[in-house]
Order: C-alpha cells, then sequence, then structure tokens
C-alpha cells in the first residue's frame, strides 16, 4: 500500500476544484458575463452565440483529441487548468471580436481535457480505494464553479464593474484553485487497493449498438441544455434590466446543480444510471421548454432550476455508465460521449445565432430542444427495457 496516495475525500475535493474551474468557469463564465460585455461592449445575441459555439468546438477539438492523446493524465489535468486560467484572464485584455472567438475556443479544449482525464482519474482511484460514492461530490465542481463565476458577476455588477474586470477577477480565482489542487494531482500517485496493479488495456474498444446509444443520446443532451446554459441570463435581463434581479439566474442554476449532485447518489442507487438519466432528460425539457410556453420571470427561474438540477447529474451519471459499459477502455468512451456532447452544444448557439440574423425566436429551438430530449429519454428507457429482457431470457 502506498501510503503518500492521497485519501478518497481529497482526491474527490481536488477533482471538483478541477471541474469548477474547466466547467464553471472556462466552460460558462461567459454566461453571467455576457449580459455585461452586451452593455459595455455592445456585444450582441448573434455574436454571443458565436463566441458560445466557439468555446463549444474548442471543447469539441479538445474530447476529440482526448481519444489519441497519450500523455500522463496528470500533466493533461495541470497543463489544461493553468490553460484555462490564463485564457480566461486574456479575455479581459483582449478587444477584438476574432481574438475573442480564439481565446474562448482555447478554453473549451482545456475545459474538455480537465473533464476527461479528472474524470478517468479521479473515478478510477475512488473505485480503486473502494469509494465510488464520492463521485456526487466530484461531480459538484461544476455547479460549484458556475454558482461562484455567477455570485461574482452579481457583485460586480452592483458595483459598477466592467467585463474586463469580470474576466480578471475569474481568471484569478481559476489560478487559485489551480495552484491548490496541484500537489493532488502529481505522478507516483497509484491507487491503493487491488485495481492498482491491474493490467493496462489492450486492443481497442468495441463498439456495439449499446454503446452507440449512449453516445448519440449524450449529443442530444448537449444540444438540449445549451441554450438555457448559454442565454439564462440574457433572456432575464430582457424582462428585468436591474442586475440584482436577473444576474441570481445564473447563482441559482449552479446551486441546482450542486444540491442535485449531492443527491443523486442515492438516486443512482434506486434507479440505476440509465433510470436516472431518463427523469433527468424529462425534467430538463420542461425546463427547457418552459420560457417557450411561457413569459416573465417565474418561467426562467423554472428553467434555472430545471436544467442546472439536471444536466450535471446526467453528466455525474453518463460518466459512471461509460466506466461501466468501456471497462478498460472508459476513456475511449468517455472522450467519445464528450465529444457527442460538444458537436450537440455548437449546434444550439448556432441556430440562436442564426434566428435572430433572420429575425426569428429563440423559442423555436427551444421547443426543438425539449422535443429531442424526451426522444432521448426513451431511447435510454427502451435500452433498460432490452437489457432486462435479455437477462431475463438467459439460459440457467
Amino acid at each position: 500500500m502506498d501510503n503518500t496516495a492521497p485519501r478518497p475525500l481529497t482526491v474527490a475535493l481536488a477533482g471538483l476544484a478541477a471541474l469548477a474551474v474547466a466547467m464553471g468557469i472556462g466552460r460558462f463564465a461567459f454566461t453571467p458575463i455576457l449580459p455585461m460585455m452586451q452593455d459595455d461592449l455592445g456585444l450582441t445575441v448573434a455574436q454571443g452565440g458565436w463566441l458560445a459555439s466557439a468555446n463549444y468546438a474548442g471543447y469539441l477539438a479538445g474530447a476529440l483529441s482526448a481519444l489519441w492523446l497519450r500523455a500522463e493524465a496528470v500533466s493533461m489535468i495541470r497543463g489544461s487548468l493553468v490553460l484555462t486560467a490564463a485564457v480566461t484572464a486574456a479575455m479581459g485584455l483582449a478587444d477584438h471580436f476574432a481574438l475573442w472567438l480564439v481565446l474562448r475556443a482555447a478554453a473549451g479544449v482545456g475545459s474538455a481535457w480537465v473533464l476527461v482525464f479528472v474524470s478517468a482519474w479521479c473515478l478510477d482511484r475512488l473505485a480503486a480505494q473502494g469509494r465510488p460514492g464520492l463521485g456526487s461530490i466530484l461531480f459538484t465542481g461544476v455547479g460549484a464553479g458556475m454558482a461562484l463565476a455567477g455570485l461574482v458577476c452579481v457583485a460586480l455588477m452592483r458595483a459598477g464593474a466592467a467585463s474586463a474586470q469580470a474576466w480578471f477577477v475569474l481568471g484569478g480565482l481559476a489560478l487559485v484553485f489551480t495552484i491548490a489542487t496541484w500537489p493532488v494531482f502529481r505522478k507516483g500517485n497509484p491507487a491503493r487497493g487491488p485495481a492498482a496493479n491491474k493490467a493496462a488495456p489492450t486492443g481497442r474498444f468495441r463498439w456495439d449498438r449499446d454503446a452507440v446509444l449512449i453516445v448519440v443520446c449524450y449529443g442530444v443532451f448537449g444540444f438540449g441544455y445549451i441554450i438555457p446554459a448559454t442565454f439564462v441570463p440574457a433572456m432575464a435581463k430582457q424582462i428585468v434590466s436591474d442586475p440584482a434581479v436577473f444576474g441570481w439566474s445564473w447563482p441559482l442554476f449552479g446551486a441546482a446543480a450542486v444540491l442535485s449532485t449531492l443527491g443523486a447518489g442515492g438516486l443512482v442507487g434506486t434507479l440505476g444510471n440509465r433510470g436516472v438519466w431518463v427523469v433527468s432528460a424529462l425534467v430538463m425539457a420542461v425546463g427547457v421548454a418552459a420560457p417557450a410556453v411561457s413569459t416573465g420571470m417565474a418561467a426562467i427561474m423554472v428553467s434555472a432550476v430545471c436544467v442546472g438540477a439536471t444536466f450535471v447529474v446526467v453528466t455525474l451519471v453518463g460518466m459512471q455508465e461509460a466506466r461501466r459499459v468501456g471497462g478498460a477502455h472508459a476513456k475511449t468512451l468517455m472522450a467519445a460521449m464528450t465529444a457527442s456532447f460538444a458537436a450537440g452544444q455548437i449546434a444550439g448557439p448556432l441556430a440562436v445565432s442564426a434566428l435572430a440574423v433572420a429575425g426569428g425566436s429563440v423559442n423555436v429551438v427551444l421547443l426543438i430542444s425539449a422535443a429531442l430530449l424526451v426522444a432521448s429519454a426513451a431511447a435510454v428507457a427502451w435500452s433498460m427495457i432490452v437489457k432486462r429482457q435479455s437477462v431475463e431470457t438467459v439460459p440457467e
């Protein structure tokens, strides 16, 4: 036994902080800062959609590259966290739209690398040490980072700060978390227990219908949730211009993500990963459709709660299901799911940008997204039924 290996709770908390940087800041800091950039830089909805899609395109590139990268996981995690902090702060220095696109794309690459490598690294160690349930703590980092970014932006807006200052502050926070987790993500940290000595995977991952289904449905999830996750504060600002009111929509989104992720472990024990996935997709569909079928802040808050409470849960159960289905090749399946997810995210904001240019309404995309989420929930539920029937028909 290696007594220098980090304790399970330390592993989970380091993963939490890493995901807070990568996802809460690197991916989603743009969401609460968007209203600020609209005010002080004149950013349009269409331009906001392009910047969001640039980030998601980088996320797709990062996920795809993770399929063939052979670098040490800890090196990838450390380097990606530094990259995320640097390009976040650099957004405050840049003053040209083209440069913003490059920086947001770079942040997307770093975010994908952190999610893939941190998920694999932490989940392996937690499982090897007999504490897989701490995975729910790990994934609360996404919501915690979002809530933190939202609260920072609310405070800065009330203080009359500019968007550039928000980028500087969040970049600095990302660097602080990176430094804090550096000692945990180090080489020579083998997991304790029997899994520490398991052989490296051999051969290639074999794709079957079940693996393809979860990859496709995970991509639908990416398309389904991304419009609220990108434009909730901007939509709220159209209804109530006071930042002390509309600004709270994003911290609420993040807080819902934290609380739901903490409670996900119990639900998984009862419903299984795919059962939780089905329920979450249906609840998310309600949240996505809410602003399209009703006006006012109540619908925006319903959207924030329903989507916020489910999107990290689907990420958690999706990655756990990838680990179960992929086995020794789990990283390959995780990377493929992340790439599919990213492709869905790219399509969402681009659709909004196209509609904005054409004078259309975002409600069309919201309703399509909700319908796709319901369809994906049906597909995952069908896979559960097929699996149960195949088990029952196996001869004794």
